[in-house]
């Protein structure tokens, strides 16, 4: 008998937390984009749909950038298609004018631009200045609002920069503030190489909002590679972020930051929120056996702490 159907982990609410979160899928685009080997277009869709299955409601599917900067995505134009009559909100990434105009043709309604906190990783990402980068994506998000389509900015590089090292808060502020005022919808704040810590965390949602960005309008991506993703998204949770990225499995890191691993495990992510009682609408076992069967796609375990103990993967 495993620990689910033992009544674990016992439901022990906390104070000060969000009755529920919003888990924002992206094992799909975030996770299989590192992947060395190419999967094949089938499997992604049959991923994605098996991730509806478990009550995730939002699933990130892919990214229109061109075919030379990430061409495990290459395929986006075949997959979105075989997943857009899913009843999930199936966000996709869009670099341009020219990705957005190609998501759009596929009737996408909510898109994601991605931005970065430092200069060194807007020039690896996006070959410009942080200015240059958001003077690109302004008309992008401005066509996108007038056509009633959701937006999300992404901010990289929120907690620390392999290259410049210590990121100072206001210059994330400066550039979330701009994102808001462009016409994002909501901002993800990103830990792209997993360096954040809780009190750090606390400061910079704390900063923001005395900047006047509503919470609301925020969630966070945490990347495990110090062992600190869970414990920095509870200090978020803490700060009334109810918005959590997370990727099935663990699946993840960055093509353009060599030093980021995994993302935070979706699996890992709903054993801690289960056990706060927070409610979250995925089922965990579906979504175990969804881990399983894609990391058997890939020729490995799964780093998920949580899918290796209740699927008994070996340690």
């Amino acid at each position: 008998m495993n620990a689910p159907e033992l009544g674990l982990p016992m439901a022990v609410p906390a104070g000060g937390l969000p009755s529920r979160v919003r888990i924002h899928e992206v094992g799909a685009r975030d996770g299989l984009q590192n992947e060395k080997a190419t999967v094949p277009t089938a499997v992604k869709a049959e991923f994605i749909r098996r991730l509806a299955g478990t009550g995730v409601g939002t699933i990130e599917a892919t990214s229109f950038v061109h075919p030379r900067w990430v061409p495990q995505l290459a395929d986006a134009e075949e997959l979105y298609p075989a997943v857009s009559d899913l009843p999930v909100s199936l966000p996709v990434l869009v670099p341009n004018a020219r990705g957005l105009d190609r998501a759009l043709a596929l009737g996408a309604r909510r898109v994601a631009v991605f931005a970065s906190a430092t200069e060194s990783f807007a020039k690896a990402n996006l070959n410009r200045t942080v200015d240059e980068a958001l003077a690109m994506f302004e008309p992008v998000v401005g066509r996108a609002k007038a056509e009633d389509v959701h937006v999300r900015g992404y901010l990289s590089m929120c907690f620390g920069d392999p290259w410049e090292g210590a990121v100072p808060v206001p210059q994330v502020v400066r550039v979330c503030r701009a994102l808001l005022d462009m016409g994002c919808d909501e901002l993800s704040l990103g830990d792209t190489v997993g360096v954040a810590t809780p009190g750090h965390v606390t400061a910079l949602l704390t900063a923001l909002t005395e900047a006047g960005v509503p919470v609301s309008a925020l969630g966070v991506h945490f990347h495990d590679t110090y062992g600190q993703a869970l414990a920095n998204t509870l200090a978020a949770l803490q700060q009334g972020v109810s918005t959590v990225d997370a990727s099935a499995g663990g699946l993840g890191g960055c093509p353009y930051a060599k030093s980021a691993t995994g993302n935070l495990a979706t699996e890992d992510l709903v054993w801690m929120l289960r056990g706060l009682g927070i409610d979250t609408g995925v089922d965990l076992g579906r979504l175990v056996a969804t881990s399983v069967w894609m990391a058997a796609h890939l020729g490995r375990t799964s780093p998920s702490r949580t899918v290796r103990a209740l699927s008994h993967q070996e340690q």
